[in-house]
């Protein structure tokens, strides 16, 4: 494996914060010299329409991997939201970090939590999970969407384009403006979606070395949650077109997973959800525990939304 190491990047500057970040413990850990491939990929280019209407989160990852492909970079960092739940073949996640704060944080200038909120508000959010949700708690709120790096975001409601917006609480923090959370949803009202806050590294599968070296980076108990949430997702032919929640906590030596969907058309239609737990100590375990998650939801009708789409 050669000592420098070319890592591909959205240029937001959240997503240039995880690089940095990665590329500092590369640099302090390893020795490696680090440096960074900024790109601008479909997703920072298409605002005017939602991602499921437009190919999906996936967006914001194929340009990085192409650069990874053809050589130009060693290493991807995601956000592993973003990650599609299928990686195409020839590529793989060689590591999933710890995680920060997984939980939906509630953003306004002007009130306090999602209850303060008057009727007809207007909510800012990108999510259809977030949608959906929303709507679960507060039928009477007008929710619009809400595209843009999370900078961009935070202007349109400082311009009064919206009431309150809801944002990942991890992305706040990440980028030091963790003043800005004016309350966080609780997992039990507000259930993040799978990977949520934590960070993914991708590279090539035939980059044998650099995968044994990231594998140091490899944080276990994140990793086999979100191998949980993202089978979920990956069980019931996972999209962004597809208001799925997932979020797994350890309790001991089990992993607590809940799951819910929501009807992508129909607002007065319920939500779905799944509560699964089980003793989980490697992959293949929680791989099985999120595809028991998806059968419950199956079970409880989750086949009729998702033929919606």
């Amino acid at each position: 494996m050669s000592s420098h190491i070319i890592i591909a990047t959205r240029e937001s500057r959240l997503a240039l914060w995880q690089a940095e970040h990665v590329r500092d413990l590369l640099q302090s850990r390893f020795g490696l010299h680090v440096e960074l491939l900024g790109m601008t990929t479909r997703g920072d280019e298409i605002l005017d329409r939602t991602l499921s209407k437009v190919g999906g989160k996936g967006l914001f990852v194929k340009e990085l991997e192409t650069a990874l492909e053809e050589g130009r970079a060693q290493l991807a960092v995601h956000s592993l939201k973003d990650v599609p739940m299928d990686l195409p073949a020839g590529f793989e996640l060689a590591a999933v970090m710890e995680r920060e704060d997984p939980r939906d944080a509630f953003v306004s200038n002007d009130f306090v939590s999602l209850a303060d909120l008057p009727q007809g508000a207007r909510v800012g959010t990108s999510s259809l999970r977030r949608v959906v949700q929303l709507r679960a708690l507060r039928p009477d709120l007008l929710i619009e969407p809400l595209r843009g790096n999370l900078d961009t975001r935070l202007r349109k409601l400082d311009e009064g384009q919206y009431h309150a917006i809801v944002l990942a609480a991890a992305g706040l923090k990440r980028l030091g403006l963790a003043s800005r959370i004016r309350s966080e949803f609780p997992t039990d009202q507000m259930l993040p979606c799978a990977g949520q806050g934590a960070l993914g590294l991708e590279v090539r599968s035939d980059a044998t070395q650099l995968r044994e070296t990231l594998s140091a980076l490899i944080h276990q108990p994140t990793f086999l949650a979100v191998h949980a949430e993202r089978a979920v997702s990956r069980a019931l032919g996972g999209s962004c077109s597809m208001p799925l929640a997932a979020h797994a906590v350890w309790q001991g030596s089990e992993l607590s997973l809940r799951a819910s969907v929501g009807h992508p058309e129909d607002a007065s239609a319920p939500l779905l959800s799944a509560h699964v737990l089980a003793t989980v100590a490697n992959e293949a375990e929680a791989r099985a525990l999120g595809e028991r998650a998806a059968d419950t939801l199956r079970d409880a009708g989750a086949g009729a939304y998702l033929a919606c789409i």
